[in-house]
């Protein structure tokens, strides 16, 4: 009984989600694309992620206009069984973000417009966006927004999840920064949510993701900005101690640099069994030599360059081919004897897990300074302690 219900249920799922796109394609017939041809095959292996790849749609919607999407949903809306999701540049891994297994994906890479206001206060960005492209066309007018730091990833899920840059702790998060976004509801509506139009649909969007309605074009605030320094620094592992102390110090520092951006690497490899130890401190004035870096630049390192160059440059980051992936994240107070601790256990448990064809493990540690909050994060956080730290595990 319960697999006939099950069956049942899928029959109509799978019935509903024809129609959809039937209906979809009638009113864009070139704008949906189905299975097997190019413009679905570019869809699908455009995701970060294999387990985001590997589901597949019944069609895909490729809009172009904001109008596309209200068309579009006004179809699905009045389909309940018909199953969406939204995809942006796909960056996120797990699968369901982006992509739906026999449902429709609209994929809002079409939707890549930027543009200006008149006094360059405020910079237009379609919601289809990646980062790198946004930087590049506000690098020759020496503006910028708060937005990722890899360039790859794309405006719409960083906005609506948070977003740290490397401006964040002197602008705030990317969400904070965001002063409009333009939204097609459930029922293909179109609005524009700001703080005095539609305000609580407006702070909800600012952190709270994307299950409030389907946001085609954000308006961030922009500013001045000209070259920024990039110090690289690869450390052999036996220096891990004095890394992670170098790393509390800056964490911790009072006050705390606004113009400092630091990621602490850590990759391991199951088939080679070596650990990669690496430093991206990014100062975001054009100085060679920040002071804050001053101790982690001290240790020895393999290598350890220092270049200035434009935000859209730095960005501009090789693709990371198709992979599984895991993600995990972890928030602690400072403690450079808690991170070497966290290494051992690390180094104990991955040396002997090796599974056939390998796995590579990726730590990354970030500072989390308690300035990021004092421009008035819309996330519900409050400084009361001088920083913590953050684990990215992948």
């Amino acid at each position: 009984m319960r697999a006939s219900a099950f069956l049942a249920a899928a029959l109509a799922t799978a019935a509903a989600t024809n129609k959809c796109c039937e209906q979809i394609h009638h009113v864009l017939p070139q704008k949906t694309s189905f299975p097997t041809s190019s413009t679905y095959n570019a869809t699908e292996a455009a995701y970060f992620s294999l387990q985001e790849s590997d589901l597949k749609p019944s069609c895909i919607i490729h809009p172009t206009t904001t109008q596309d999407v209200s068309l579009a949903m006004a179809i699905i809306s009045k389909n309940p069984q018909c199953l969406f999701a939204i995809k942006g540049r796909g960056h996120t891994p797990a699968a369901g973000f982006a992509n739906v297994q026999g449902g429709v994906t609209i994929d809002m890479t079409g939707l890549s417009a930027i543009s200006v206001s008149a006094d360059h206060s405020i910079a237009h960005v379609g919601a289809g966006a990646s980062w790198l492209g946004v930087y590049k066309f506000l690098k020759p007018l020496n503006l910028a927004v708060a937005g990722g730091r890899n360039g790859n990833v794309g405006v719409g899920g960083l906005l609506l999840g948070g977003g740290i840059s490397h401006f964040t702790t002197r602008v705030g998060w990317a969400c904070d920064n965001v002063v409009n976004y333009e939204v097609v509801l459930s029922g293909g509506q179109i609005i524009q949510a700001n703080a005095s139009s539609h305000p609580d649909l407006y702070q909800a969007l600012r952190g709270g993701s994307n299950n409030f309605g389907i946001v085609t074009r954000f308006d961030l605030k922009a500013f001045s900005q000209g070259n920024i320094s990039v110090t690289s620094l690869v450390n052999d592992i036996s220096y891990v101690a004095p890394v992670f102390e170098a790393f509390t110090d800056i964490v911790t520092s009072t006050p705390f640099d606004k113009d400092t951006s630091l990621v602490t690497g850590l990759l391991f490899n199951s088939t080679s069994k070596a650990w990669t130890l690496t430093n991206s401190a990014v100062y975001a004035k054009a100085d060679t030599n920040p002071a804050v870096f001053k101790n982690l630049s001290a240790i020895p390192s393999v290598s350890h360059k220092n270049q200035i160059t434009t935000l859209a440059q730095f960005a501009d980051e090789k693709a990371t081919p198709p992979l599984n992936w895991v993600f995990s994240t972890a928030t602690f107070k400072p403690s450079s004897q808690f991170m070497v601790e966290l290494f051992d256990i690390l180094n104990t448990t991955l040396y002997g897990f090796n599974p056939a064809g390998g796995v590579v493990w990726s730590v990354a540690l970030e500072p989390l300074a308690g300035d990021m909050l004092s421009t008035g994060s819309t996330l519900g956080m409050k400084a009361t302690e001088r920083g913590y730290s953050k684990s990215i595990r992948s």
